[in-house]
């Protein structure tokens, strides 16, 4: 079984990431990625979880993402967020990888598929995004989910009352990857 590491986007004190439609970003992801670690260790994956806006050393006082992950034994990372955009029309899912070609884009490539065809998703695609030191830090396979943009009706609608189909979603996307890989 994989040991998986989940990491609900921004921080609950310091940063709330995307915020419209009346909901915020931190919080959509902290109630996928609480029911995704239930979720996964029901059916008997080991889990972490960590939400803190100290992703890379930067925010003294709170845990250390990037550090954490590493020194968890995790065999990946899936970071959840909430996309938003100034452009009220742009809806859909698209998952972040450091580089494509390897792991990371496979497992972004189960969970994007699952995620899309699940909720009925613009298909965004799988993007490489070096710049992110969740993506660039981490030494297993890593991917930042963006699962709907928070700042489009229709989506920010999915993201508050469909909470459960996307933590599935994703479970059965890093279900699919780990028969991938074996």
């Amino acid at each position: 079984m994989l040991k998986i590491f989940i990491n609900p986007g921004h921080d609950i004190d310091l940063d709330p990431g995307a915020c419209a439609n009346d909901i915020r970003e931190v919080d959509i992801a902290l109630a996928i990625g609480e029911k995704l670690k239930k979720t996964m260790e029901v059916i008997g994956y080991p889990c972490q979880l960590l939400q803190s806006d100290n992703l890379n050393g930067e925010t003294k006082g709170k845990p250390n993402v990037c550090a954490t992950v590493n020194n968890s034994g995790a065999d990946i990372f899936v970071s959840i967020h909430c996309n938003s955009a100034v452009n009220a029309s742009a809806k859909g899912t698209e998952t972040l990888v450091y580089s494509t070609g390897g792991k990371a884009e496979l497992l972004a490539k189960c969970i994007q598929a699952q995620i899309v065809n699940s909720l009925n998703m613009v298909d965004r695609g799988i993007k490489e995004r070096p710049d992110l030191c969740v993506l660039r830090e981490t030494t297993m396979p890593a991917v930042l989910v963006e699962t709907a943009f928070i700042s489009n009706q229709e989506d920010a609608y999915k993201l508050m009352y469909r909470i459960e189909e996307f933590t599935n979603a994703i479970a059965r996307g890093i279900t699919d990857y780990e028969r991938e890989i074996i």
